[in-house]
């Protein structure tokens, strides 16, 4: 099929690299000329594992990238996968999809005012899915957008829904390995159209992929759904590990018996530092905000913003016990909000910074991808270029994101003065001669 994704972010990049590899004719749109040269010389511009071998391989064959919307008249299938930040208030700011979709619409109408060669469907009709996370009332704004742009042609155009449930540093294998599909669409031939698109993917697993037909709006709610219980999963996680570690228990045992039960399961149940990122915080707050407008006040999404609110404080509490770092050099490994990616959105790592520099330390950063996205936010802060080098000679170390290196480094914590650590996320062993503190054990 030929697939326009319109937007080149993590999602957008994602979603175009794996359709190439699926087997479809992809062209990519993107403002930024540098991130379209980038996908055109077979690299993404962001880090995420599995993405650049993708792009590398259909890059100039299958795969092409453009700051133009010329390809969309001939596409089978236009994608919106355009940024959706947040205001102050938490909801989400439609204004660059909105824009995107009345582009869309526009290029329809000058394909039908041209010459008539677009061939893309037999009938004329064509398809727009938004791939952007936007809440059910969001969904009205873009159909508005897309069909003042197509003006008389909005008739042969339908907005559709597709949300999508990618994890940052395992994008790539979520996408060819989904949960799930979500199709939200108004018609038999929109759903029809999705099916084939997706098809390759779905017989890659052996047709074992629950798809999911519903409306649009519907179909957009699931992935708000989907990411405030996971949130809400973590931040209750993280509330009953406060309260073992007040009790002196270890809260790692207790959910590894709270996960035997097959009502609640066992993922996302790892107590620590808390949860960041471009997903978890910006949809929680939009489907609160969009509770709000509608006038109802989601208390229980409100509590599990709170408890991971707190969470890093309570990281730098268990530091205030045991150690007064006003000048003193304070290692911070991991400033990513998570392994396998370079995102800072929302980092744990961010208040966990700020809160030392309140304190008077001299903070030392590390982490093996997001130490450049880092020094955007914080310029001034030392950043050393290994996990030893920014212990040595440091009095107290935090671990902030779990990758895999961090549990080596025995030998390492022998270079710190008198060594503290506060481990947030359950990746250093006890051992003699280190003051230890686990976040909820």
């Amino acid at each position: 099929m030929q697939v326009t994704v319109v937007g080149s972010g993590y999602v957008g990049t994602t979603l175009a690299a794996c359709l190439a590899d699926a087997g479809h004719d992809v062209t990519a749109i993107d403002i930024d000329p540098d991130v379209v040269a980038a996908i055109n010389d077979g690299h993404a511009a962001i880090h995420e594992p599995g993405l650049d071998d993708l792009l590398a391989e259909h890059a100039g064959d299958r795969l092409h990238a453009t700051t133009e919307y010329e390809s969309v008249p001939d596409a089978d299938v236009t994608f919106l996968a355009i940024g959706t930040p947040s205001n102050e208030d938490g909801s989400i700011d439609l204004g660059a999809l909105t824009a995107a979709a009345e582009m869309t619409g526009e290029a329809l109408v000058e394909s039908r005012e041209g010459d008539g060669s677009s061939t893309a469907d037999p009938d004329d009709r064509h398809l727009v899915v938004v791939k952007s996370t936007i809440t059910p009332p969001g969904v009205g704004e873009v159909r508005e957008a897309l069909f003042e742009g197509a003006g008389d042609a909005a008739d042969n155009v339908e907005l559709a829904t597709n949300p999508e449930f990618l994890r940052e540093g395992t994008a790539v294998d979520d996408f060819q390995h989904p949960d799930k599909l979500v199709f939200g669409t108004e018609s038999e031939w929109a759903t029809e159209r999705l099916e084939a698109l997706y098809e390759p993917l779905v017989a890659a697993t052996d047709g074992d992929v629950p798809v999911i037909r519903t409306d649009p709006e519907t179909a957009v709610m699931i992935k708000y759904a989907n990411n405030a219980f996971l949130a809400s999963k973590i931040s209750l996680a993280n509330d009953l590990g406060n309260i073992c570690k007040r009790f002196g228990i270890d809260a790692y045992e207790v959910m590894d018996a709270v996960g035997l039960d097959d009502r609640i399961g066992a993922k996302f149940l790892r107590s620590g530092v808390g949860w960041g990122g471009s997903c978890f915080p910006k949809d929680v707050d939009a489907i609160r905000a969009a509770a709000r407008e509608a006038g109802y006040e989601p208390a229980l999404l409100d509590a599990a913003v709170a408890v991971n609110d707190g969470q890093p404080e309570r990281m730098l509490e268990l530091l205030d016990a045991h150690a007064d770092v006003a000048g003193e050099r304070v290692a911070v490994l991991g400033l990513a909000f998570k392994p396998g990616t370079d995102d800072v959105r929302n980092s744990r790592a961010i208040p966990v910074i700020e809160g030392l520099q309140a304190r008077g330390a001299e903070v030392v950063g590390y982490d093996p991808v997001a130490t450049e996205n880092t020094r955007e936010r914080f310029p001034d802060i030392e950043y050393a270029d290994s996990a030893a080098a920014a212990l040595d000679g440091a009095s107290a170390a935090l671990v902030v994101t779990d990758w895999d290196e961090f549990a080596a480094l025995d030998d390492a914590f022998d270079a710190m003065g008198a060594p503290v650590v506060i481990d947030g996320r359950r990746v250093i062993e006890r051992r003699e001669g280190l003051t230890y503190e686990g976040l909820t054990w």
